[in-house]
């Protein structure tokens, strides 16, 4: 078969390699959908595992199961996340699966969604592998995984219907950021970002307003949410942390959705922060299986439209311009890129 093999942001390979063969409890899978994720372009993460082959956002058709797989059976349509908890660790059991060292390192795709096929693991298809819902396409399915990235964060955060949320940064993440806000009720929704095509996006997303990510960002804030700043700040992009931190109203709660660069530190007196001002600095990882059953209902129900962000359909072989389109968004005008392997 097919694959793509990342050895960079700019040397991405097509390459041969044997279709993955499954034992007991695993699904081979013919993927038809996989999304290029931002965190797949970072290279300082990728440097020590280079060469592999990415893909976790994906979608397809079960070609084969394996003895013990009695859910699934040939021709069905789903979805699969590439990490699934354990389910009964310290951290499973107190809520928090996207913590779990099982979630975190013990489970991927064989050998990743930008091939024309994948093998999913048993523990996967256990409770990491869903049926695409009829009326949902494969390509609006691939966004199961972020989807339920955006979810976990906003549960987290404890967004409330009538709070003002401030965007910061608004590429694929933050977009969905924005239109699950607008779904559960935010009442004044704010995107910033620094590339002008993202901005109008936001705004289709259901932004009430978009503005520019700068060191003013603060008072832009106060300047149309009522001279206050925002209940909820949510950073889909580390490079905007430093003005982030001044953002947030008194009460609010910041949530470190996106991962910094790699030395990257929060450049902020405690005191600024927390004396008198009951600010929550929260954090989030992945998702569960529960926040990507949510996911695919909400897909199937429009609640987020999640297929006006692709902006790039490539070819397998055209895979290098994907990941150059995802590393230059100003380049390349790019939001979303969809890798369709079968085409």
């Amino acid at each position: 078969m097919r694959a793509a093999m990342y050895y960079s942001n700019n040397d991405v390979r097509l390459q041969e390699m044997p279709v993955p063969e499954i034992g007991n409890g695993e699904i081979l899978m013919r993927v038809i959908a996989s999304g290029i994720c931002g965190s797949d372009v970072m290279e300082w993460y990728r440097k020590d595992k280079v060469p592999l082959v990415l893909g976790h956002e994906v979608a397809g058709e079960v070609v084969s199961t394996g003895k013990g797989v009695n859910r699934f059976k040939q021709g069905d349509r789903i979805t699969a996340t590439h990490h699934v908890p354990c389910n009964t660790c310290h951290y499973c059991l107190n809520d928090h699966h996207t913590a779990c060292a099982t979630l975190q390192r013990g489970t991927h795709f064989d050998p990743g969604g930008f091939a024309e096929y994948i093998r999913i693991p048993e523990i996967n298809v256990d409770r990491g592998t869903f049926f695409i819902p009829d009326g949902v396409t494969y390509e609006d399915a691939s966004f199961m995984e972020p989807l339920a990235c955006v979810i976990r964060g906003q549960k987290g955060a404890r967004l409330k219907p009538g709070q003002s949320v401030l965007v910061i940064g608004s590429g694929i993440a933050g977009l969905l950021h924005v239109a699950l806000a607008r779904a559960m009720g935010a009442a004044m929704i704010m995107a910033a970002d620094t590339i002008p095509a993202r901005l109008e996006m936001a705004r289709k997303m259901g932004a009430d307003i978009a503005i520019e990510a700068n060191e003013k960002m603060a008072e832009q804030v106060r300047g149309v949410n009522g001279g206050l700043l925002a209940d909820l700040v949510i950073i889909c992009h580390g490079e905007f942390i430093p003005v982030a931190m001044n953002t947030v109203e008194k009460g609010g709660t910041i949530l470190f959705f996106a991962s910094a660069p790699e030395d990257a530190l929060i450049p902020s007196r405690v005191n600024d922060i927390f004396w008198r001002t009951e600010v929550t600095l929260t954090s989030t990882y992945a998702g569960s299986p529960a926040d990507c059953v949510l996911a695919l209902k909400m897909i199937k129900a429009g609640i987020v439209n999640v297929n006006r962000l692709i902006t790039h359909r490539i070819k397998l072989e055209e895979a290098q311009k994907g990941f150059e389109a995802v590393a230059s968004p100003i380049l390349h005008n790019s939001v979303k890129v969809i890798v369709e392997p079968q085409k």
